[in-house]
């Protein structure tokens, strides 16, 4: 069932790093965005992220955290982020345990095949752990513009 704005926000827990994991407990009292996008290194998600990158700044003068989840393993996540030094966390979920609990897996076509994988899907949450706003079948064009409108909006 899809999350809509005013759901709490589902638990997850993954790796940032070797040795340290990022929760939904962790960020309690804090507002972030949580973005589920497909795949590492791939057009579309390097221009998504690094867009996320390029606009951090104002991001955090928002009081805003950004996290990004995608399927990828966490030795993929880290060179990502070396390589467009990304400055925000991203968690591997190759079990697709956090995907399946925002319900961001859908079906998806390529040349001409379906397939199930992850739907480009965007939430704000707010400091309590409610979902405030979601973007669904995001198109990167635009896309971090449209987040930051959107936390400038609810945090009026």
């Amino acid at each position: 069932m899809a999350l809509r704005i005013g759901d709490k926000a589902p638990n997850f827990e993954g790796a940032i790093d070797e040795n340290k994991n990022l929760s939904l407990k962790d960020l309690k009292g804090k507002w972030f965005v949580l973005y589920f996008y497909p795949k590492d290194n791939t057009s579309g998600c390097t221009k998504e992220a690094c867009s996320f990158r390029d606009n951090m700044e104002e991001i955090t003068k928002l009081g805003v955290e950004v996290i990004g989840v995608s399927p990828d393993s966490l030795k993929s996540h880290n060179n990502f982020k070396t390589k467009f030094n990304l400055n925000f966390h991203l968690i591997p979920d190759p079990e697709k345990v956090i995907c399946n609990a925002y319900d961001i897996i859908g079906e998806k076509s390529m040349y001409g095949k379906k397939y199930l994988g992850v739907v480009r899907t965007t939430y704000i949450i707010d400091d309590k752990g409610i979902i405030r706003k979601v973007f669904s079948n995001v198109k990167v064009d635009g896309h971090v513009e449209e987040v930051i409108n959107a936390i400038k909006d609810l945090k009026k």
